[in-house]
């Protein structure tokens, strides 16, 4: 099972880098809870619960507030039923124009074939300064 859960979040990443968001929150669970790191910009809405919340409170934000947004991972951990997911954030702040180039990594908890958890640990004093003027 620990290949597939490793396949399918690496299929995840393809398909936000694709841009193919409904396939992205289809691969998770009606209730997944999603955390994104303590004192990160997007952790207001913590935990989130349900892929609606994690499409409107964290990646809506991320494509509108974030030019070229990308999550580029660098590794895969396989760890069973949770593969850590190791990488970077680029982009550029839309509104102070400031470039992020931030390490990331992510816990995700698979059951059944559907993710559902979610942590994110990040540099949340770059992204903090990246976004803020």
């Amino acid at each position: 099972m620990s290949q597939e859960n490793v396949a399918l979040i690496q299929g995840i990443y393809e398909a936000f880098a694709a841009g193919d968001v409904p396939t992205v929150l289809g691969a998770m669970s009606p209730t997944i809870e999603w955390l994104e790191a303590e004192n990160f910009i997007y952790a207001d809405g913590n935990p989130y619960i349900g892929p609606e919340a994690v499409l409107n409170g964290v990646f809506m934000r991320c494509v509108t507030e974030w030019e070229g947004f990308t999550v580029t991972p660098e590794a895969f951990h396989d760890a069973g039923d949770t593969v850590i997911v190791t990488g970077r954030y680029t982009g550029r702040n839309n509104a102070t124009g400031k470039p992020l180039n931030a390490q990331m990594a992510h816990f995700w908890t698979l059951q059944d074939g559907k993710v559902v958890r979610y942590r994110q640990l990040a540099d949340t004093l770059q992204t903090f300064q990246a976004a803020n003027k």
